[in-house]
């Protein structure tokens, strides 16, 4: 199944839903194997080390430093990974707002994870942005 790519269509019906959980971004040394079992929700190998996204909870638990806390907000539209424009409409909306934003693309939807404190009022930014299209 193709996604979307037409830019106003995608803003149109984008559904941002802000998820509950607070989750980290840890950078840590190592195999991806090591750390399956923490359960990331993604990961992303780098020069420096593995980047893994996981609950704060269970970094926590884990004794993995992490800077910050983020909440997720999933874009609700199969977003195809060649669309062009949805990340800076998003990035921009938020940037207005003066909210910092780190975008995960996957294969159906874009995720979007926005510091905690700032999540509400991401939410209802794009939201806005959504309504506006």
């Amino acid at each position: 199944m193709t996604g979307m790519t037409e830019l106003s269509v995608l803003l149109r019906s984008m559904q941002p839903e802000l998820h509950d959980e607070e989750v980290v971004f840890c950078s840590v040394s190592g195999d991806l194997q090591d750390y399956l079992t923490l359960k990331p929700l993604a990961m992303f190998h780098e020069r420096e080390g593995l980047t893994l996204v996981l609950s704060k909870i269970t970094a926590q638990a884990h004794g993995l430093a992490f800077d910050g806390s983020f909440q997720q907000i999933t874009l609700n539209v199969h977003s195809s990974l060649e669309a062009v424009g949805l990340t800076a409409a998003v990035s921009a909306a938020l940037a207005q707002q003066g909210i910092s934003a780190n975008v995960i693309a996957a294969y159906y939807h874009d995720h979007i994870f926005v510091p905690t404190l700032r999540a509400h009022d991401a939410l209802n930014a794009l939201k806005a942005l959504s309504n506006a299209s």
